[in-house]
C-alpha cells in the first residue's frame, strides 16, 4: 500500500493531489469505513481489472475510506472468483427465467437447445451473468455496509465499558 508521503511526491498525482490526499479519505471513522467495505465491495465483484485503482477513483466523490476500499476489493481472488461468477450466473439465470419454454421463437431456451456456442454464450450466459453478479453485488455491499457499521458501533462500545471498569490510576 502505498504511503501518503509516496503519493504526495508523485508527479502524476500533482493536479488532483489535494483531492487524492485529503484527510478525511485517509481517516477511519463511524461512516468513512463502512463506505468503504461497501465501496470495494463493489468495485471488486463488478469490474474484473483494476479494482484498486477504481475503488480509489470512486472513494473521492464517495467520501469512503480510500485503505478500507482497496482492501475489500481483494473479496475476489483466484479462489473466489469462480465460484461467485457460477453463482451470478445461475442467479441471473434464474431471475432472467432463460431455462424456462419460450412461446414463440425465444433467443435461447437451454444450453442443449443451443447448437452455436457464441450464440449461447452472448445471449444467455453473459446477460445472466451480469444480471446475477449486480445483484449479489448489491446485496454484499448492503450486508458488507450494515456489519461494518454494526461492529464498529460494537468494538466503541466495548471499548466505553472498559473505560469505566478501569481502576482509576491516579486515585486511590
Amino acid at each position: 500500500m502505498p504511503t501518503r508521503a509516496s503519493l504526495e511526491g508523485n508527479r502524476y498525482l500533482q493536479p488532483v493531489a489535494h483531492r487524492v490526499l485529503a484527510p478525511e479519505l485517509w481517516r477511519f471513522t463511524r461512516r468513512s469505513v463502512p463506505r468503504g467495505v461497501a465501496l470495494g465491495m463493489v468495485t471488486g465483484i463488478l469490474f474484473p481489472v483494476a479494482q484498486i485503482v477504481l475503488s480509489a477513483v470512486f472513494a473521492l466523490p464517495f467520501r469512503a475510506n480510500i485503505p478500507t476500499a482497496a482492501a475489500t476489493t481483494f473479496i475476489t481472488n483466484p479462489l473466489t472468483t469462480p465460484p461467485l461468477w457460477v453463482a451470478g450466473y445461475w442467479i441471473g439465470k434464474t431471475v432472467l427465467r432463460l431455462d424456462q419454454a419460450v412461446p414463440g421463437d425465444p433467443i435461447a431456451r437451454t444450453v442443449a437447445d443451443n447448437t452455436d456456442w457464441l450464440h449461447w454464450l452472448w445471449a444467455g450466459a453473459i446477460p445472466a451473468t451480469i444480471v446475477g453478479l449486480t445483484i449479489i453485488t448489491i446485496v454484499l455491499a448492503v450486508a458488507g455496509y450494515a456489519l461494518t457499521a454494526l461492529g464498529w458501533r460494537l468494538w466503541i462500545a466495548h471499548r466505553w465499558r472498559n473505560r469505566h471498569d478501569r481502576p482509576d490510576p491516579v486515585g486511590a
